[in-house]
């Protein structure tokens, strides 16, 4: 039996294979969005919140303990989420490597909460809620 051979067009095939990272899709339609930067940005994000407690809870109670949990799972897929969209275009593949993209997405998930807030705040001022809505000044 003879020995099996590659050709360099296998060979090159295969090593696309391995660098490329697959793509999320949600309902068959493509997000963009890279498993591992967004694992990393999830981990930035939980490290923010344990280590620098950007999201603190308000009191003991059992109600409080659940709401404070749930937030803390929202914030951590947002920053998530954000991490994934916006490292890939801060941090460009083919100018940085693999593990400084990584790098990047871990710190973006991380302030992305804040990051989101001064955004957020840029848009629409912080005011007096029913500040512009009719009635005397």
């Amino acid at each position: 039996m003879p020995e099996p051979t590659s050709t360099a067009a296998g060979i090159a095939t295969l090593a696309a294979t391995a660098v490329s990272t697959a793509a999320i899709t949600a309902f068959g339609i493509p997000l963009g969005l890279r498993a591992d930067l967004l694992v990393a940005g999830l981990f930035g994000s939980l490290g923010a919140i344990i280590m620098l407690n950007t999201v603190p809870g308000s009191s003991d109670t059992w109600r409080e303990l659940v709401r404070t949990t749930l937030r803390r799972m929202l914030v951590a897929m947002a920053s998530s989420v954000t991490a994934g969209y916006l490292t890939p275009m801060f941090a460009v593949p083919s100018i940085v490597g693999e593990p400084w993209q990584l790098g990047a997405a871990f710190v973006v998930g991380a302030f992305a909460q804040r990051m989101l807030v001064l955004a957020r705040d840029k848009v629409a001022p912080p005011g007096k809620p029913g500040a512009d809505v009719g009635g005397a000044p």
